[in-house]
């Protein structure tokens, strides 16, 4: 019998709306949050931490769906289920012939993972679905080390306040802020990975000697990583390579400038742009560059105009109106000027928290996208900070080069890839 109730929907936030457009086998919009156990994940415990998990963040019951003028998430009856690890990084999760649920936890050996498609999430709001998955697995798998009252969680907001479209709260519409076109940077080109496989290069540090070398240097963690970055790529890029700037875009969590509790994408980007045929090639110049341009795009009115000068275009009536079939080819475009004006891009999730008592059983938490160019994902729990390059390409270059100069800083490195998984 088809049930007949009406299902709970509701729109997709500002950044998401550009997300179900340009979705393709090679660009899956897709990232992934793992943590790594100090045993073997039990998929029995993990399949009730699971289903514990989703009455606290109901939003991820969604499907998405296609309207008359944009795409909208609708509540379903989906069964959410753990799934062995047995398939590519980040496969593509959102099928517009096919009900599905926005995201997948997988298990393979010590590690537990949560993917997910953009449209439903950031980076902030997808490390609080996986914490809140640990938690409860860690509950359901050792409850005599948590008897009585369990720890809480070390963040939360209300259900409402959690589900909010944040970018709707701050929008101003009076704000008439336009930001200048950039011009198209250098691109790295090269043979790609068989079948839109993923490379993934990830490198485990100390989160202690990394932080002591860059306040040593002036820097924020973000500007070391990515000043470091820009100087690796320049390494492969030939004389007349030059005339283009390195561009790396930095997604920025919104919730530190505007306050906000809530789980879905709540974030914007700023660009660091590099000129090396004009500006010099030592790190020192290059990180004083960096920290600059961090200063400068870093404030509350800039990303205040930037958030108005995006929701602008949501709320403007004339773009309202056009139906989704040709939305569709003005966010393809947009996305598409929008990749011409970037190299690459480094996004540093920042510490992972999670309740006293549970880091014994906890080693570390990563994270990487699907990008259709290069780009580089941190974050750190305890004193490990994980860097992970996620790419297309065949060579790793750029890669070696990163983690080469982070050594030469006196920075001891440890390298893990999936290379030879994606056939190398």
């Amino acid at each position: 019998m088809n049930s007949t109730r009406s299902r709970r929907w509701s729109r997709l936030d500002n950044a998401a709306k550009i997300f179900p457009s340009n979705s393709t086998p090679s660009d899956s919009k897709v990232f992934r949050f793992a943590c790594e156990l100090a045993e073997p994940v039990d998929p029995a415990a993990l399949q009730a931490a699971l289903e514990r998990t989703m009455e606290r963040f109901p939003l991820y019951r969604s499907v998405m769906k296609r309207g008359a003028f944009w795409y909208y998430l609708e509540d379903s009856d989906l069964p959410a289920a753990v799934q062995p690890e047995e398939t590519p990084p980040c496969e593509p999760i959102y099928d517009r012939e096919r009900r599905s649920l926005l995201f997948r936890v997988l298990y393979y050996g010590r590690r537990i993972s949560l993917e997910i498609h953009h449209a439903l999430a950031d980076g902030t709001g997808a490390l609080q679905f996986l914490c809140a998955l640990v938690y409860r697995y860690l509950l359901e798998r050792h409850p005599e080390d948590f008897a009585g009252a369990p720890p809480e969680l070390p963040w939360g907001g209300s259900r409402f306040q959690e589900q909010a479209d944040s970018f709707q709260k701050y929008y101003e519409k009076s704000a008439s802020v336009r930001s200048r076109r950039a011009r198209s940077a250098y691109k790295l080109r090269g043979e790609r990975m068989p079948e839109n496989r993923l490379a993934v290069v990830e490198g485990r540090m100390s989160l202690g000697d990394l932080l002591g070398r860059a306040r040593s240097m002036g820097l924020t963690l973000t500007e070391l990583m990515t000043a470091v970055l820009i100087r690796s790529i320049h390494e492969g890029m030939r004389l007349r390579d030059e005339r283009r700037p390195v561009a790396i875009t930095i997604p920025v969590n919104l919730r530190g400038y505007f306050p906000s509790a809530s789980t879905r994408n709540f974030f914007a980007t700023i660009a660091v742009r590099y000129d090396f045929s004009r500006q010099e090639d030592s790190l020192e110049a290059v990180a004083a560059h960096v920290r600059r341009s961090f200063r400068e795009s870093l404030t509350e009115e800039k990303l205040r105009g930037r958030m108005n000068e995006l929701c602008a275009l949501e709320h403007s009536i004339p773009l309202r109106l056009v139906p989704l079939p040709l939305k569709d080819l003005v966010l393809r475009l947009a996305n598409y000027l929008a990749d011409r004006t970037a190299t690459a891009s480094f996004s540093n999730v920042g510490r992972v928290d999670m309740p006293a008592g549970m880091e014994r059983y906890i080693r570390l938490f990563d994270v990487f996208t699907s990008p259709n160019t290069l780009q580089a994902c941190a974050c750190s729990f305890g004193d490990n900070y994980v860097v992970s390059f996620a790419g297309p390409f065949v060579s790793h270059d750029v890669e070696r080069a990163f983690f080469r100069s982070l050594t030469g800083l006196g920075i001891d490195v440890t390298i893990t890839t999936n290379l030879l998984d994606a056939g190398e």
